[in-house]
């Protein structure tokens, strides 16, 4: 089967997570399944998708317990479909599983993010604030914090991918979390700007229509890959990656370039706020 869809690809990430953690092999297991150790590694980075049958044969050699062989079940079905939508939990966590390996993989990113830092670029304070004012349950808060700041690795660690953000630039007048918190989180994203592969652009407040305005969105390109986007709002989350859908928000990026800020403008505008010689427009 096809493979390489975000979908596939998250399947492939837990597959390899539950081997690992039996400590086994890629050969080892797949002589225990009597499949070629290519085909096993094939599934594991989403270059092809196993039927379910074949991922429950897998799971139990792994010894993987009930609830993560159905888990695992529930991603193997219709994994090379053109679109995945979450709603609701677990399905929305078992696609955050996809979006951190979409992110891994990638050499770019952009982000369109108009009222919020977009997720990569988030301190731990910010990101908990807007937790705890979602209603996230308490006991699940620091975990999810710590998969946030993970997201991190795909652009500040070893051959960190190119990202550019476009930030509305009320984002930077907002006080989530109180001052202190807010204050912090500006720090970090005037420190990020002097990063060689992260590109923040303010779109202006006093500026037209433009696709930003419609939600946030983020475009992650692969050099093996075609490029995936990723919708997310409170209760859902859609990966698209067939080539017109792409080319769709691709438009959309070129038309919020026209309007957002150089870089230069932007980090100077990011420095008046920090500051605090920016008021509120």
């Amino acid at each position: 089967m096809a493979g390489t869809t975000p979908k596939a690809r998250a399947l492939g990430a837990e597959l390899r997570k539950a081997r690992q953690a039996a400590k086994l092999g890629v050969r080892e297991l797949a002589a225990m399944l009597e499949t070629p150790h290519a085909t096993i590694s094939r599934w594991e980075t989403g270059q092809r998708s196993p039927l379910p049958e074949d991922v429950s044969a897998y799971a139990a050699k792994v010894g993987a317990s009930a609830e993560v062989r159905q888990q695992l079940i529930d991603l193997a079905r219709d994994a090379d479909g053109p679109h995945w939508l979450s709603v609701g939990m677990p399905e929305q966590q078992r696609q955050l599983a996809g979006l951190l390996e979409v992110e891994r993989t990638a050499t770019r990113i952009t982000t369109v993010s108009t009222l919020l830092i977009p997720g990569l670029l988030q301190t731990g304070d910010y990101a908990r604030a807007i937790m705890h004012a979602a209603d996230v349950p308490a006991g699940e808060v620091d975990t999810r914090v710590a998969v946030r700041l993970g997201r991190r690795e795909a652009i500040t660690g070893r051959n960190p991918a190119q990202l550019v953000a476009y930030l509305g630039e009320s984002v930077l007048h907002a006080e989530i979390g109180g001052p202190e918190v807010m204050a912090d989180q500006l720090d970090a994203l005037l420190d990020t700007t002097k990063r060689p592969n992260i590109e923040i652009r303010i779109i202006p407040t006093r500026s037209d229509w433009h696709p930003g305005l419609d939600g946030p969105f983020s475009i992650a390109e692969a050099s093996d890959r075609g490029p995936v986007v990723h919708l997310e709002n409170r209760i859902s989350g859609l990966f698209l990656h067939e080539p017109d859908e792409v080319e769709v928000y691709q438009s959309a990026v070129d038309k919020v370039h026209k309007t957002a800020m150089s870089v230069e403008e932007s980090i100077a505008l990011i420095a008046r706020v920090v500051d605090g010689k920016e008021t509120t427009p």
